[in-house]
């Protein structure tokens, strides 16, 4: 992020809804809130999914699975398992951090792991679709399939929000 953006964002974050400057403790109050609502939908659909994907296992159908459809399993059991400990991070990160006057630290540490936790989750998703409709079809278009959704979800979750962020900053210098 280039210095110019970045005070762009610290002018336009000075202002609270009220007109009064925030201070840096208020302004990062609430960029942790901001965070942890973000976050918690994240962390519900990660811990959901991964919950269910630890129950295949116990299937009577998952030892006929074949070798291939069973690593992409384990694969993303990794994953689920990963994601789940990037989105919950930061809430033990704040937990532990709590007190000692770094807030605005804190906030920049759990925004990356749940960025992190993010592509996480997308990987997941991704391994989870492959091997759901691998089982389930058995069919030359799933990987065109699982490489559209995939599409789709870096278009929604990645792509989308650059392009408003990069037009908004842009706009602002003019």
């Amino acid at each position: 992020m280039s210095s110019t953006t970045q005070q762009s964002e610290t002018q336009q974050s000075d202002e609270s809804v009220d007109g009064r400057k925030e201070t840096e403790n208020e302004r990062a109050d609430r960029q942790w809130s901001e965070l942890i609502q973000e976050v918690r939908v994240a962390q519900t659909g990660v811990q959901i999914m991964f919950g269910f994907l630890l129950t295949v296992a116990f299937t009577p159908r998952f030892t006929t699975l074949a070798e291939t459809d069973k690593t992409i399993y384990l694969i993303t059991v990794v994953l689920g398992a990963a994601a789940t400990g990037a989105l919950i991070g930061p809430v033990a990160f704040h937990r532990v951090v709590s007190g000692r006057r770094m807030k605005s630290r804190a906030v920049t540490w759990a925004s990356r792991l749940t960025v992190t936790g993010l592509f996480l989750l997308l990987a997941t998703l991704v391994s989870a679709l492959l091997l759901i409709m691998r089982v389930a079809t058995h069919n030359h278009i799933v990987p065109w399939i699982v490489a559209g959704i995939v599409a789709w979800y870096v278009l929604c979750w990645f792509v989308l929000p650059l392009w408003a962020s990069h037009r908004h900053t842009a706009s602002d210098r003019t």
